[in-house]
């Protein structure tokens, strides 16, 4: 048995009443079960469960369903950046997010076309599905803008990280 708290408004969005929580059970092979203080009670095979806390985490930290069952794929990986960790000013971790987001949604986009990832901008957490070069690619620019870099120098940054991990074949494979 595993268990993961996940958020209030996600935890009340699983409920045996929504086909949602029907197909996640059928896909992740385990029994879900949500208890009142916002616990996700995983029951099912070892690796299933391992594989379904992974998925109902990316939930968690807002995903939608069909993005965090991309993590059943052996080669994704989840990865999330906690803003509380990095100031305790809520004023400053709504700048933060915003300036991931960017203008109508255009940062957080193109950061998701050239790197290849889905990213998900949820409460206090900038969080990403992808395999590990797409997340290094992805967190060449987060990481930039986050600490105050030009959105011009984060995309530089993460073009020439694209473009050299293409070059070596990463990518390609």
């Amino acid at each position: 048995m595993q268990q993961i708290a996940i958020p209030e408004i996600r935890a009340n969005s699983l409920t045996r009443d929504d086909e949602k929580f029907h197909y996640l059970e059928r896909r992740l092979k385990c029994s879900l079960r949500v208890e009142d203080d916002n616990q996700v009670i995983i029951e099912g095979e070892p690796l299933d469960e391992f594989n379904a806390k992974n998925v109902i985490q990316a939930y968690g930290r807002g995903f939608e369903v069909k993005d965090a069952l991309l993590l059943l794929k052996e080669e994704e990986t989840f990865t999330s950046i906690n803003l509380k960790e990095m100031t305790s000013s809520e004023a400053q971790r709504t700048r933060l997010k915003s300036r991931v987001i960017g203008s109508d949604g255009k940062t957080k986009g193109y950061i998701e076309r050239v790197s290849g990832v889905v990213m998900c901008i949820y409460g206090n957490t900038i969080s990403m599905i992808g395999n590990m070069e797409e997340t290094k690619i992805a967190m060449t620019a987060v990481n930039i803008l986050l600490e105050g870099g030009t959105h011009k120098k984060a995309y530089a940054a993460m073009e020439k990280e694209r473009k050299d991990s293409t070059q070596i074949g990463w990518l390609n494979e």
